[in-house]
């Protein structure tokens, strides 16, 4: 019986060790042939003075039976401390992966919450972004809407400013030939008398103070009489300029029985020019304009004699009627 027990022992302990199918069946035939001989001779106790071959025999397989029984309990032994360690490693091993599989349950029912918490903010912002989606297609057809009035508003100013450039490009045209006109018409004059520049617009004529007037007169002299008369026709034939006439002092100042200040001989000065352009030379008075400037508008300083005459001149300033331009202003401001 014990026999039995062993080999069952010793089966189950080749089977948990994974031995191979032929150590496996060898070791069931020797079970197999130790119960059947011992089947045969199953002793209760040694003979203590054996006589006959049958009782030697009998001592014989006793003995034997003995060292196997010892042997099988030592081996036995050794299965179950193996066992008994085998099991401790596979307690250490099952709750380090029970360890682990606690902890990725966690992991998991984190995950699982976290992805719970997505889908509702999800549901959230993708109700947000079609609440979105209405209210800027709304949007977008107003902008479209405002666009296109932009977009009319900007096709009108950029003809209207399209006239305005055709007007002005007239001007320019019309102020560069005017210059080159009154440069050759007053070609007779020396620089020093007579000077001629564009700017800001406009045409500058600036007569010296030697050519026209007497030093504290405002009466034109002969040679400025005949440029004055240049002038004139230049005027009568370029009917679209308005001009202005200037008159301009030193800041010397003079006192006399006739001008009590360079305000008023400066003045005075600019009126004898247009006097003669309109009296003299029939120039359109409604085209002239007249103004005093004194000291105050110098060409150079005042602190030399060369700057002092510089500044004591008359400019006659042409600019081009802008009354087209500034009706398409007007019209433009309805």
């Amino acid at each position: 019986m014990v026999t039995a027990i062993t080999g069952v022992l010793l089966i189950n302990s080749i089977i948990k060790q994974r031995m191979n199918i032929k150590r496996l069946i060898l070791a069931a035939s020797v079970v197999l042939f130790s119960q059947m001989v011992m089947a045969q001779f199953d002793p209760k106790s040694p003979i203590t003075d054996p006589k006959t071959f049958n009782e030697k025999s009998y001592n014989f397989f006793l003995s034997k039976r003995i060292k196997t029984t010892m042997h099988q309990r030592d081996s036995l032994h050794d299965l179950v401390v193996a066992f008994n360690k085998d099991t401790t490693l596979r307690g250490v091993e099952y709750r380090h992966l029970d360890s682990l599989y606690r902890a990725l349950v966690a992991k998991y029912n984190e995950c699982n919450e976290k992805n719970n918490s997505l889908k509702a903010q999800y549901a959230e912002m993708n109700a947000k972004y079609n609440e979105l989606m209405k209210k800027s297609l709304s949007d977008a057809e107003r902008m479209s809407a405002a666009l296109k009035i932009k977009a009319e508003e900007l096709e009108a100013r950029e003809k209207r400013l399209a006239e305005l450039q055709g007007i002005i490009n007239k001007q320019d045209s019309l102020l560069n030939a005017l210059n080159d006109v009154v440069k050759k018409a007053l070609l007779a004059f020396n620089s020093d008398e007579i000077s001629v520049e564009m700017k800001n617009g406009k045409v500058y004529v600036s007569m010296s103070d030697k050519l026209l007037f007497k030093s504290g007169s405002a009466a034109v002299e002969e040679k400025g009489l005949g440029a004055i008369k240049t002038l004139g026709d230049v005027l009568n034939k370029n009917v679209d300029i308005d001009v202005l006439i200037e008159g301009h002092t030193d800041n010397i100042p003079i006192k006399t029985a006739k001008y009590e200040d360079n305000w008023s001989l400066s003045a005075d000065r600019a009126l004898s020019i247009v006097r003669l352009l309109s009296t003299e030379h029939k120039v359109n008075p409604k085209r002239l304009e007249a103004a005093g400037r004194a000291e105050f508008y110098p060409k150079a300083s005042n602190e030399t004699a060369d700057g002092r005459a510089k500044n004591r001149r008359t400019e006659i300033i042409l600019s081009p009627k802008l009354d087209e331009l500034y009706k398409l202003i007007e019209k433009n401001r309805r």
